[in-house]
């Protein structure tokens, strides 16, 4: 089995007329929210030199104010981003076209164009929220101006911001698929119906 046929399996049949550039764009997507997750889960969950960690009385390790939600916060939200991102795949596969068999009552069924156009636009929107909050923890404070007191030095700070600068990139790429989706889509849909009005025709 090839590299090639396990990623397919993975995201799903790529739909007809996508270009590479394209499937390449939703491979970066996942892959830019990943060096974050990797040093949040090896920074605070498993005690990695990422940062400094205040030892307690006890000998325990509290979790940086940036994190305050716990371990399972940080675990909880490195699954839930790299699942967001995944969702870009059904910007360039078929089941982001026609409705997956596992959804009962829509299987089969076409996706409307703006059922995923819609969420996408204001997803690539919305992530613009990251090159202001990387400017706001290069000056030590969280996103409401309140004082972050992430500890980070030296070759820590290089790490952090090797694994969290790419996410400045998630926004305008999924916003550059999803303008390429909806021009897909919108090109595709007239061929469709004459198509299909053409074969009404011919039907005796």
């Amino acid at each position: 089995m090839t590299a090639r046929t396990i990623l397919t399996k993975m995201h799903g049949r790529v739909a007809a007329g996508v270009p590479p550039w394209a499937v390449r764009t939703a491979y970066a997507i996942t892959l830019v929210t990943l060096p974050s997750c990797i040093w949040r889960i090896a920074g605070v969950n498993l005690g990695a030199p990422l940062l400094e960690h205040n030892s307690s009385a006890s000998g325990s390790s509290d979790t940086p104010d940036m994190f305050g939600g716990g371990w399972w916060y940080v675990i909880g939200l490195s699954v839930f981003s790299e699942a967001l991102a995944f969702l870009s795949f059904g910007l360039v596969t078929r089941w982001g076209e026609v409705w997956p068999n596992w959804m009962p009552g829509l299987r089969g069924r076409r996706v409307p164009t703006l059922a995923a156009v819609i969420p996408a636009g204001l997803g690539s929107v919305a992530l613009l929220i990251f090159p202001y909050a990387l400017v706001m923890i290069a000056l030590d404070m969280k996103i409401d101006g309140e004082p972050l007191g992430l500890a980070i030095h030296g070759w820590q700070s290089v790490a952090f911001w090797i694994a969290y600068a790419p996410l400045v990139a998630w926004g305008p790429l999924l916003g550059v698929l999803t303008v390429h989706y909806y021009r897909r889509r919108r090109t595709a849909r007239p061929a469709a119906v004459e198509s299909q009005e053409a074969g009404a025709a011919l039907t005796p």
